[in-house]
């Protein structure tokens, strides 16, 4: 699932070298959390969170028969908590 959400950050970051994932399980939850620069974050989030909203609706119905539930985090680099 990780290579999904790769591709489709990759495709509207501008600086795609930079960007980071942080994958954590806890059971059958699976939180994957995107570090951006502050440029991309409205070209990843999209104008009223329309590209964010398509990514998490992506892996919603792609991870439908792993079984998992993931939640799509995306936050700035040095403000992620």
């Amino acid at each position: 699932m990780l290579e999904l959400v790769k591709f489709v950050v990759g495709q509207f970051a501008e600086y795609k070298d930079s960007v980071e994932y942080q994958v954590s399980e806890e059971g059958d939850n699976v939180t994957i959390t995107v570090l951006l620069e502050e440029s991309d974050m409205g070209k990843v989030i999209g104008k009223q969170g329309k590209i964010a909203k398509a990514l998490r609706t992506l892996v919603r119905c792609a991870s439908a028969k792993e079984g998992k539930k993931y939640n799509i985090e995306i936050k700035e680099k040095g403000k992620a908590e």
